[in-house]
């Protein structure tokens, strides 16, 4: 078989690969407390713990991991000196419950000038922005 063959057997019909979404990966100096921030924060149990590199993941979907980078600056959104590079926007019910609550974990409002009736802009321990959105 040559590696034109084995390409249409394994892209289906459509000539997409099959390609899924495994993990989503933050750089940041400290691992362990991102993983808890996000843990708490989505609910979702810590599967991995090692020095540099620490994973959160639910039993049907990808995982996040955070990756230990000693130089890690964060995003000074939203003036974009170093730029955010990556963000979450995460569905919620109650926004302001989910602000509080966030909150409470460690987490920080960011410039709310950018925020609406519908998302609030926080960053997370590491200085990473991330939406909370509803309706």
């Amino acid at each position: 078989m040559t590696h034109t063959d084995q390409a249409r057997t394994t892209t289906g019909q459509s000539g997409r690969p099959s390609i899924t979404l495994g993990d989503i990966v933050l750089d940041t100096d400290d691992p362990p407390r991102l993983a808890e921030f996000y843990s708490a924060l989505l609910g979702w149990p810590i599967i991995r713990r090692e020095e540099d590199w620490w994973s959160i993941r639910t039993e049907t979907g990808p995982q996040m991991s955070f990756q230990l980078a000693l130089d890690h600056r964060p995003p000074s959104w939203p003036t974009n000196d170093v730029p955010q590079q990556f963000h979450l926007d995460l569905d919620v019910a109650d926004l302001p419950s989910a602000v509080a609550y966030a909150q409470s974990l460690g987490a920080t409002l960011a410039d709310n000038s950018h925020s609406a009736e519908t998302f609030v802009v926080l960053l997370d321990p590491s200085g990473h922005p991330f939406c909370l959105c509803s309706g």
